[in-house]
């Protein structure tokens, strides 16, 4: 459909800043970001040679592109490359195959059945305090490595009812995978899979272990085929497939992402809050008080979510300053108008969490770190729309594992702040890398303390 949209073209870096933008796309991609939006504005036309990209930092123009018209815009620039590196998973799919995958994974989330993962989840947050007592007063760990070993060994037994443990080399072939998917999108996917560059290399080294591990967790199904989880469900799904190496392909895309996506956010997230209670130990001390009083030297229960609100706080605040998916991209597959101005049909469009979170017109100081903004109970001024805050994006797209990963998130914060201070390392600069979620570059070395 040709919409008659006015012809207002938004500000932006002239044709000649092209080589520095791409320097900064793969240098800096925050600072490239926020840079713009602080230059020109809550709309920004990016010319980079033949590519041009429009960045929306307003409310309103995530609400129209993600969920008024969602129609309108595909997975855009990074995740439409990223296929090479992804296939064609729920992440990357789009139509009727997104909409099929979505059908089939969504019953897994159903809040009874997240209630009753909550001791699953416990379990795993138990044993990861314990792994965390047993370092006290010695050498740093990586906090971010512990925190990916537990978000593993939570979606293997809540989704696939499998111990991933035994998977040694998930976390390294995921870390493979996202270089070389942010590779993509840095070079456009113009550099061919086959030249023998070196990221490239690791990156088939990875897939290949990927894929023996996938198939390995569906033959170990094939002898315990009564499960209604999340492999379960996927296996019968791509079972019905005409062809059965299309469907053996589809399974493999679509469980390798949901191994991904499924844990790689929460642990993002779990690896910021901590530095973050670290620079803020009157914050800490808050939550280590609430989860003295609501769950005494107990492991939380799922009703026990509504007592630990400030630690949700927390979370909620952590996520603003460092959300997980730090950027949305759309490929317009019409011509738009967003915020009066003109998208062209195939213009590359960018929301980006990261510079939203931190508009100056609806975060009052976006910079501190201040969890009280998130208490039910604080007024609200009707500064804030709806959308200024989308950690798990918005409209169809919505992250569907968003409640397992806030209650992941809150359960391992509390039970490991009632017994544990996870202190930095001093002089180690903490320095945030937008790969495909918003990580910590080089991990989180912290020593362990008693509460």
């Amino acid at each position: 459909m040709s919409l008659n949209v006015p012809v207002r073209v938004p500000p932006g870096p002239p044709a000649r800043s092209a080589p520095r933008l791409l320097w900064k796309l793969n240098k800096d991609r925050l600072g490239l970001m926020t840079a713009a939006a602080a230059e020109y504005g809550d709309a920004v036309r990016i010319a980079m040679g033949p590519k041009v990209l429009y960045f929306f930092n307003h409310p309103d123009h995530a609400k129209h592109v993600l969920a008024d018209n969602p129609g309108n815009y595909h997975k855009g620039v990074g995740l439409a490359q990223a296929k090479r590196a992804l296939g064609d998973g729920l992440l990357t799919s789009e139509g009727e195959l997104w909409r099929k995958q979505r059908k089939v994974i969504q019953p897994v989330f159903q809040h009874r059945r997240i209630a009753e993962q909550a001791g699953v989840i416990a379990e795993e947050a138990a044993g990861l305090v314990a792994r965390l007592r047993a370092h006290q007063g010695g050498e740093p760990l990586d906090v971010v490595r512990e925190m990916t070993g537990l978000t593993l060994g939570v979606l293997g037994r809540t989704l696939l009812d499998t111990d991933l443990g035994a998977f040694r080399s998930l976390g390294q072939s995921f870390e493979a995978m996202q270089d070389q998917a942010m590779f993509e999108m840095v070079s456009m996917g113009a550099v061919p899979m086959w030249l023998p560059l070196p990221h490239q290399l690791r990156f088939r080294r990875a897939r290949r272990q990927l894929q023996q591990i996938v198939d390995e967790l569906v033959r170990d199904r094939g002898q315990r085929p009564d499960g209604d989880d999340a492999l379960s469900r996927l296996i019968a799904s791509t079972a019905s497939e005409s062809d059965p190496a299309v469907g053996r392909q589809r399974m493999r895309d679509e469980l390798v992402t949901l191994l991904l996506a499924g844990h790689e956010t929460t642990a993002s997230t779990l690896g910021w809050t901590f530095h973050m209670l670290d620079r803020h130990p009157e914050v800490r001390e808050k939550v280590r008080a609430e989860a003295q009083e609501v769950l005494g030297d107990r492991p939380p229960a799922y009703e026990d979510l509504h007592g630990l609100r400030y630690t949700t706080m927390v979370v909620e605040e952590v996520m603003r300053l460092y959300p997980p998916v730090w950027m949305l991209s759309r490929l317009a597959q019409e011509a738009d108008e967003v915020g009066g101005y003109r998208v062209p049909a195939g213009s590359d469009v960018l929301i980006c969490p990261f510079t939203l979170h931190r508009h100056p017109d609806f975060w009052e100081e976006p910079a501190r770190f201040d969890p009280e903004r998130f208490d039910p109970a604080r007024a609200q001024d009707g500064r804030r729309p709806r959308y200024a805050y989308i950690p798990f994006g918005a409209g169809p797209r919505f992250c569907v594992g968003n409640h397992l990963g806030m209650m992941e998130a809150v359960f391992v914060i509390a039970m490991v702040a009632r017994e544990l201070r996870l202190t930095g390392v001093p002089d180690y600069e903490v320095v945030p890398e937008p790969m495909l979620s918003l990580r910590i570059r080089g991990g989180l070395p912290m020593t362990v303390h008693p509460a």
